[in-house]
């Protein structure tokens, strides 16, 4: 059996991946799961990825079918170099959700990447990353929304922010629609900054320690990310991994 040969920049997915880091461990350090949720059904899943883990690289395979659910929270902290994709293929009326926060320092590489085809009709789908990075970390999105011909009443959007705490960190972000049917409804934005000065400078004037003030604006950042959560405990358990990731930036 030939093994899993190792992905190049010619790939526009891994276009900014960090190969060194691949290249020590592949393919042993690529973890593949096919998920099939069933029509009608709903069902929601989380994953934190593990800092300890050098190298990680996570690969979905998702089919949501007809009116069925499928929400998905991530927060992807990394340790080297840490990769999370998803492939989601979305049936007729059925709905997609993707709350993701990656948080990163030093020279880590994060990539968040998704494929999410509408095949029918009447599906939606909401992505949301975030992404806060300092050192000279790289944190990447690369998000395609595809919608087939006949998949007419798709409604799919991307909301994408970085932010960078020193300048020598990058952020890649790269929504993108590609799309056959002529009565849908897509959106995409996508902005890398900086912390917001005129709420810092509110928060420490009314006497707030300036690293309580840093802290607060990006806990309240990261939180977008998993404002939609219905499970109140899963949502406490991820915000507080990603402050735990935010205070080892300090």
């Amino acid at each position: 059996m030939n093994a899993l040969p190792i992905p190049t920049r010619r790939d526009e997915a891994w276009r900014y991946s960090d190969f060194d880091a691949l290249g020590e461990v592949w393919p042993t350090c690529v973890q593949s799961e096919t998920i099939a949720v069933p029509a009608g059904e709903t069902r929601a899943l989380t994953l934190v990825a593990d800092a300890a883990q050098p190298v990680s690289v996570r690969d979905w395979t998702v089919t949501i079918a007809d009116g069925a659910r499928l929400d998905i929270h991530i927060l992807n902290v990394g340790g080297r170099y840490g990769r999370v994709a998803l492939d989601i293929t979305l049936g007729e009326g059925s709905h997609f959700e993707l709350g993701a926060a990656q948080v990163a320092g030093g020279k880590t590489t994060l990539e968040i990447v998704t494929h999410v085809r509408h095949a029918a009709p009447n599906a939606t789908s909401r992505q949301t990353v975030r992404t806060v990075l300092a050192g000279q970390a790289t944190g990447t999105y690369l998000g395609k929304v595809a919608v087939d011909r006949g998949a007419q009443k798709t409604d799919a959007a991307q909301s994408v922010k970085a932010m960078l705490l020193d300048r020598t960190a990058t952020a890649n972000a790269k929504p993108e629609l590609e799309i056959f049917a002529d009565d849908v409804k897509c959106a995409h934005g996508a902005t890398v900054g900086e912390l917001d000065a005129t709420q810092y400078f509110y928060l420490t004037s009314r006497g707030l320690p300036p690293s309580e003030a840093r802290r607060l604006l990006l806990q309240a950042f990261l939180a977008d990310a998993f404002a939609g959560m219905d499970d109140a405990d899963a949502r406490e358990t991820l915000e507080a991994a990603a402050l735990g990731a935010l205070e080892q930036l300090a």
